[in-house]
């Protein structure tokens, strides 16, 4: 068996190769996954091109760390374009959304309800009640506000950005 082995070693790259993939798929969270998936390449390479065992090794340890950077590279580009999450952010979540003042507010401050809380409010300007406003922003626990035109829509509605 030994001796089948080494007389085509692509095969026995190609089991490395799967035995490490097999591995990561038990929960080795990633670290085996680019080694076998080198070793399969290898296996690849030495079917096409018979190499002596040293060049397999180099090859095998060059692809390893090629595909893991590679990896790394991908992901930290795939989190810049993923958008900033308003998970447990319930401010951020409530910017745009489209209100009608219950109250007046007095000296540019007043207090909204959305749902079943109640929230604090800032404008630049007092609104009497029954002003139709949008928040634009969160400051802390304060929402900053500005007034909606007349003909924007109705209340309680999220604006599509």
């Amino acid at each position: 068996m030994m001796s089948d082995l080494l007389a085509t070693p692509w095969v026995l790259w190609l089991t490395l190769g799967g035995v490490l993939l097999a591995a990561e798929m038990l929960g080795a969270s990633g670290y085996l996954l680019w080694s076998g998936v080198a070793a399969v390449l290898v296996s690849l390479l030495v079917w096409l091109v018979p190499l002596p065992w040293e060049w397999q090794g180099i090859s095998f340890a060059l692809l390893t760390i090629l595909s893991a950077l590679w990896w790394n590279h991908w992901l930290k580009d795939q989190d810049r374009k993923k958008p900033i999450s308003t998970l447990n952010q319930r401010g951020s979540q409530l910017i745009g959304r489209q209100l009608t003042l219950d109250e007046a507010l007095t000296d540019g401050f007043g207090h909204v309800r959305i749902g079943d809380s109640s929230w604090r409010v800032q404008a630049g300007e007092d609104f009497p009640a029954g002003t139709p406003v949008t928040v634009v922003s969160v400051e802390g626990i304060t929402l900053r506000i500005i007034r909606r035109p007349a003909n924007a829509g109705g209340t309680d509605t999220r604006v599509i950005r």
